[in-house]
């Protein structure tokens, strides 16, 4: 019998599993516990729960696997910050005390934490990091009951990757193709969520609600200067309109100049007939994209089942208009 404790954690949403021979027997989410939407911090009260709901204690338990690499996403960080410097200066002295201090020695932290759920426990090398994307297409692909799947993971950025996608056999599972930070369809649509004037990370949902109640007016602009989209639905983004590789906002002032407005102050600011088509051409937008891609991984593998993950999979407007075009 082969035991994994999952956890994910220091983001958002924190979680943990438990999974006993490939079947998932347990799963809870932090903020359940705590009450603090979103809750980033160490699962302590979900990782009780799940062990104490399967029956078992942290010295049952054969494999803790977190779910991203954090050498990987430092590496990013460290690049990223190299390429675009001096700019990003501010980006950089608030993000390197964190990591010095927590982020780079993380598997001692996560012990610490286990630890503290159970003084017995004392195994760091039961102790694993998987690649982000991994775990994305895992969390599809492998409670899916497909024997063989495509699974297209895309979010904003794990540790280089924005979009993966993976081909998944039996128990196997690779990642074939990769599109890497800083092009990312998940910072695109964050992007115009903050331009709207909600929380990145959490108001992604409120910019595709408002989607409806407006037109695509600006679809072509996006395509003409924010995103350069190939035919197999590969893209680049336009760094000169947005700020995350630098700054601590989402877009910049050429951003708003482009759409004509400033960004919407969410305490004083009304949604108004523009902020409506400014979402429905980002969705308009993102839908095509997903479309081009899911038409693209059709004819290249002629594999007929799809698994989405990642936080654009959450558009599930884009995804009922892959479901209706039946190319899986």
């Amino acid at each position: 019998m082969t035991t994994i404790l999952g956890i994910s954690a220091f983001y958002h949403d924190s979680a943990a599993s438990i999974i006993i021979d490939g079947k998932i027997i347990s799963a809870a989410q932090e903020e359940r516990f705590t009450r603090i939407k979103h809750d980033s911090n160490f699962p302590f009260n979900s990782i009780k729960f799940v062990l104490n709901f399967s029956n078992l204690k942290l010295s049952d338990i054969d494999h803790i696997v977190f779910y991203e690499k954090p050498f990987l996403k430092f590496e990013r960080l460290l690049e990223t910050y190299i390429n675009f410097a001096p700019r990003g200066f501010q980006q950089f002295s608030k993000a390197m005390p964190i990591w010095l201090k927590e982020k780079l020695f993380q598997k001692k932290y996560l012990f610490d934490c286990l630890q503290e759920i159970d003084l017995n426990f004392n195994n760091q090398n039961k102790i694993f990091f998987s690649e982000h994307h991994l775990s994305h297409a895992a969390s599809a692909f492998f409670p899916s009951n497909f024997d063989e799947a495509i699974i297209l993971t895309a979010d904003g950025v794990g540790e280089w990757a924005t979009t993966t996608v993976s081909i998944g056999k039996g128990n196997n599972l690779e990642i074939v193709k990769e599109i890497n930070f800083p092009n990312s369809l998940g910072l695109l649509y964050s992007a115009f969520t903050y331009y709207c004037g909600f929380k990145v990370n959490s108001g992604e949902y409120k910019l595709m609600g408002l989607a409806p109640y407006g037109k695509p007016v600006y679809e072509n602009l996006i395509k003409k200067y924010l995103v350069d989209v190939k035919e197999d639905g590969s893209f680049r983004l336009n760094q000169k309109y947005f700020n995350y590789t630098v700054g601590l906002t989402m877009t910049n002032e050429n951003f708003n100049q482009l759409f004509g407005n400033k960004v919407r102050d969410s305490q004083k600011d009304d949604i108004t007939q523009f902020h409506m088509d400014i979402a429905a051409s980002i969705q308009k937008v993102i839908e095509d994209i997903m479309l081009k891609i899911c038409q693209s991984l059709r004819d290249e593998f002629k594999i007929k089942n799809l698994c989405l993950a990642g936080g654009v999979a959450l558009n599930c407007v884009a995804n009922g208009k892959i479901l209706n075009k039946k190319i899986f």
